[in-house]
């Protein structure tokens, strides 16, 4: 049975949420402390040695991604936490902002000295509004203890953060969509490059960080980078924490170090509830892939996944019993990105509709197995052609389900045959 590695969910359970006392007296805002005694690019230089890769999904690393925006010329930049935690299923992040907000205001704080910011902007997932209270005390206390606002800690570095909320949109996940909106604009994403790291936020160099991401920061700056990097494996360090839900007997969020097995994590809580059959998961989320069951041996990190032709994802594991028809999860699926497309590239706005209309085809017998061609080239096009991550991946569990569960897209067209 595994046990948590517990560095992200380290204060979950154990402090009053909003409280600067108690987060301090677990070791709270001494990473920042000692950021501000260091050079920036010494700071950078800890992130790097960590091997910390963003934890939103992309897996780009961290320190390099704040190195480009110190390096970005300019006299204002901001630091944004991406909390529009989007993806059905994905719970990590709500979890983490409802019972320990410091850790990832002080990521933020950290991030901010480092690239050289004043500014901040926590952007809040539509659907969690009963969080916004209590970031905003969180906030509040952080300012009066002297951790956020002007001269923190008695230094001349002024950083405070602001919590805005967009309007319930997938697509805002984005970072550039993400930016748009905090901006007022419509959430669309923008053409790239050039990125945020030197063309962000009102047009200046922008760092925008997943809350997890933000979340391992503060524990890294005090540990070290060294002591990060022997967490997990060497190409993805440190732990993930993931959301296990669908037919699972103990659902919920856990942390675990990056490269445990899947089998492993599913087998430590409980697997498949009401003794059923394990037909298979859907990794990372609606814009994840599905895989059957006889693919459970896969090491839980980024590169171990991609190589196997899966997805780390947000790290959301939904188990799948012999019960559920795949084809009803790719159909809902689809029908959630048709209405998530923000509608502005064609290959998405009008992909999504293609791929729908063609699995309802074969759902309901009128189905032929040249459709499989089909759906594998609309899904080929919306990769290479849509404009962001959700034309790019809206169309995976299309892909990996005609791959890993061929045999239920072929009965069902064999159905229709008979009928």
């Amino acid at each position: 049975m595994l046990q948590e590695t517990r560095i992200v969910l380290r204060n979950v359970g154990e402090i009053n949420p909003v409280s600067v006392t108690d987060y301090r007296n677990r070791g709270g805002y001494e990473a920042l402390r000692k950021a501000l005694t260091m050079p920036q690019e010494d700071v950078i230089a800890e992130v790097e040695k960590s091997k910390l890769r963003g934890r939103g999904g992309a897996g780009f690393p961290t320190g390099k991604k704040w190195g480009f925006t110190l390096q970005a010329q300019s006299a204002q930049k901001y630091v944004i936490c991406n909390a529009d935690e989007g993806e059905p299923g994905t719970n990590k992040d709500r979890i983490i902002l409802f019972n320990d907000p410091h850790s990832v205001l002080e990521g933020m704080a950290i991030a901010a000295w480092a690239i050289g910011a004043d500014q901040g902007f926590l952007y809040l997932r539509f659907e969690y509004p009963y969080i916004f209270p209590i970031l905003e005390e969180a906030l509040a206390n952080a300012r009066a203890a002297g951790c956020l606002g002007k001269n923190i800690f008695g230094t001349d570095f002024n950083f405070d953060i602001t919590v805005v909320s967009g309007g319930g949109a997938y697509v805002c996940g984005e970072e550039t969509a993400l930016i748009e909106s905090i901006e007022g604009q419509r959430g669309e994403p923008r053409f790239k490059p050039p990125y945020p790291g030197s063309l962000g936020l009102y047009g200046k160099p922008t760092v925008v960080n997943n809350v997890e991401t933000l979340a391992n920061i503060p524990v890294i700056l005090s540990k070290g980078g060294e002591w990060f990097s022997k967490i997990g494996v060497p190409s993805c360090t440190g732990t993930k924490v993931f959301t296990l839900c669908g037919n699972i007997a103990e659902k919920g969020v856990f942390e675990y170090p990056m490269g445990t097995n899947l089998r492993d994590i599913f087998e430590t809580h409980g697997g498949v509830k009401d003794n059923k059959d394990l037909r298979g998961f859907m990794l990372g989320g609606q814009s994840g892939n599905l895989i059957n069951a006889s693919q459970i041996d896969l090491a839980m990190d980024i590169d171990s996944c991609q190589q196997a032709e899966s997805v780390l994802g947000t790290g959301t594991i939904m188990v799948i019993d012999d019960y559920t028809d795949i084809l009803d999860i790719v159909e809902n699926i689809m029908q959630f990105f048709i209405e998530e497309s923000c509608g502005k590239c064609t290959p998405c706005r009008e992909g999504n509709i293609r791929i729908y209309e063609i699995i309802r085809r074969i759902k309901n017998g009128e189905g032929k197995m040249e459709d499989m061609i089909l759906l594998e080239e609309l899904a080929e096009t919306m990769n290479i052609a849509s404009l962001c991550g959700l034309g790019q991946n809206s169309s995976v569990a299309v892909i990996t389900s005609l791959h890993n569960f061929r045999d239920e897209y072929i009965k069902a067209i064999e159905r229709g045959r008979r009928a």
